[in-house]
């Protein structure tokens, strides 16, 4: 959410901001509403004014016997009544309006984000570990022998339909092995608090965190009403909707390993092969709730958090600052890490990390009182992929196949498959 005061002292700013963005300039379009609304408060507060002298002054006509003023007076109080009623419901109806077009506008960039169009003007800022490269032509994930037996799209088809997938045997328990790694990384290194939240959320978490009202075709609702979270950046970002939070309580650090929901409306055709691109998915997820002047520095300790993971798991990534038009609605700034696969010849994203600023704390009231006293502010917030498991499983499994339909796991996982590190071509570990 914008804040309506900083639109009306520079308007101009707001609209080069936007149009960053590539968005067409709304000011002027917000500036009119706000300026309808500030003016109907006000003919409501002068109706007002005049209802109650009118009120009165009912009295002393009554107590000096002078019917006709009486009759005038009270007419008259009728009368603002209904106009103050009236215009308050006016008032009422601008401001959701005004609410409702500041929520559908996106965040304002960072001054340091690169301008661009999509994906091909992101700036590549890092990279580490160098691309695998075999003696026989790398498979994709789902066609390695050893894998192929245990991950079943078919049954999944015939259970939920397409975008879906059924892990058994090895294969899932080598998916479950990531997210208890990444997890315990998390609390045990990291200084995250784990949390286990519901994925079924209300309306006003789903509004807070600016997956409403704009991009809710992209998610799942029930007949009831909750949504199904498309990541659980949602619930574990709600944590703090409506506190005032101490300024030596902050940062609040949190983590979770859930299931997510996306419809993926609008990607027909893109990524259909394999786990790349499901409606059902897990996530561990990373969300940051801070001072102002913490949220930077945040940002980049979470963004090392996450390629850390893949640095243990010798996974290649490289790291891109995603340029203003490929960044996500609230979003002042994203870094993605993208995961190099082998039967693809590419990288492909499996972590993001946004801060949003502002944004998402002013929807949902969260603030936190300064040290030195004085009024309280809004909070900042940020949210990070720590990782994404079905992806992270792609490149564990590419990235280490063999040419006999084998996969050589990293040494990290261990401990979480007894000890074991090796996929077998017949699918089992030893």
């Amino acid at each position: 959410m914008h804040d309506i005061k900083a639109i009306r002292e520079n308007p101009d700013a707001f609209d080069a901001a936007l149009a960053r963005r590539g968005d067409a300039p709304v000011s002027g379009d917000i500036l009119a509403l706000d300026e309808a609304r500030r003016g109907m408060i006000l003919s409501a507060e002068t109706a007002q004014a005049e209802q109650n002298k009118a009120s009165k002054l009912v009295g002393a006509a009554k107590a000096s016997g002078d019917e006709a003023e009486f009759e005038r007076l009270r007419a008259l109080v009728s009368e603002k009544k209904a106009e103050v009623a009236q215009m308050n419901a006016d008032a009422k109806e601008l401001d959701a309006k005004l609410t409702d077009m500041l929520a559908r506008i996106p965040n304002l960039p960072a001054d340091d984000v690169p301008q661009g169009a999509d994906e091909n003007d992101n700036v590549e800022v890092s990279r580490w570990g160098t691309p695998k490269t075999f003696d026989f032509e790398a498979r994709e994930h789902f066609d390695i022998t050893g894998v192929a037996a245990s991950m079943d799209f078919e049954t999944a088809a015939k259970m939920s339909g397409s975008r879906f997938v059924l892990l058994s045997g090895a294969v899932a328990r080598i998916h479950r092995a990531l997210a208890q790694f990444m997890v315990d990384t998390h609390v045990d290194e990291n200084g995250l608090t784990e949390v286990n939240p519901p994925v079924l959320v209300n309306n006003d978490a789903m509004y807070g965190t600016d997956k409403l009202p704009k991009f809710g075709e992209e998610s799942y609702q029930t007949t009831n009403g909750w949504w199904l979270v498309p990541t659980s950046e949602v619930p574990l970002t709600y944590i703090a909707a409506g506190h005032v939070i101490d300024a030596d309580y902050l940062p609040r650090r949190y983590t979770a390993h859930t299931l997510c929901f996306r419809s993926e409306a609008g990607s027909a055709g893109r990524d259909t092969a394999g786990m790349l691109r499901q409606h059902q998915f897990e996530k561990v997820e990373m969300v940051s709730v801070t001072h102002p002047d913490e949220s930077e520095a945040e940002q980049k300790r979470m963004l090392r958090c996450a390629e850390d993971l893949l640095e243990r798991l010798n996974i290649p990534y490289r790291t891109v600052l995603l340029c203003t038009g490929d960044m996500g609605f609230g979003a002042r700034r994203t870094y993605d890490i993208e995961a190099w696969v082998p039967g693809q010849k590419t990288y492909r994203e499996i972590s993001s990390v946004s801060t949003t600023g502002d944004f998402q704390a002013r929807r949902m009231n969260a603030r936190f009182k300064p040290a030195d006293g004085g009024k309280p502010q809004f909070v900042h917030t940020l949210n990070g992929s720590g990782l994404a498991v079905g992806r992270c499983l792609i490149a564990v499994l590419e990235n280490g196949q063999q040419e006999d339909g084998s996969v050589q796991l990293p040494d990290v996982l261990a401990p979480y498959l007894g000890g074991k590190t090796l996929l077998g071509a017949d699918g089992k570990l030893s």
